[in-house]
């Protein structure tokens, strides 16, 4: 995956207010294709699973909360480059901070109901596309 591939999730807040449609469109509109794609509820420990590394922090039982509230939409995306242009696609995690046009600033509705989560590397856009996906779910077109 490393390099081309990047790992992406549209968080619940985005999934109620029923933005999945407005969210894949941009997605799409800059270059990126979708290669694997599932809504999926994750249970509050599937969701400790996937956050794992943030386990401890202030945030996390909040965090898995959140993400275990309502289904979500996973991802996997390719294009050139791309993990650094998702993450500029998608903007700060702050809504409040991110640059206008981008899908948190589009679609955000608080730090922590971000719309849309994005991997910030080629190793954990691999890890967490295997946490969602195996390999015969991954398409090539």
């Amino acid at each position: 995956m490393a390099g081309n591939r990047t790992f992406a999730i549209v968080k619940p807040m985005a999934v109620r207010n029923n933005n999945i449609g407005n969210i894949l469109s941009i997605i799409n509109q800059v270059g990126f294709r979708i290669r694997a794609m599932r809504m999926v509820r994750m249970s509050k420990e599937e969701a400790g699973r996937f956050y794992e590394a943030h386990r401890g922090k202030p945030f996390y039982e909040n965090l898995t909360d959140f993400m275990s509230s309502t289904p979500t939409v996973a991802m996997i995306i390719e294009k050139e480059n791309a993990v650094e242009d998702f993450r500029q696609l998608i903007g700060a995690t702050d809504p409040d901070k991110a640059e206008d046009g981008t899908i948190r600033k589009l679609f955000g509705i608080s730090l922590t109901a971000n719309a849309i989560h994005g991997s910030d590397c080629d190793e954990n856009a691999e890890r967490e596309a295997k946490f969602f996906f195996s390999p015969d779910q991954i398409f090539e077109y």
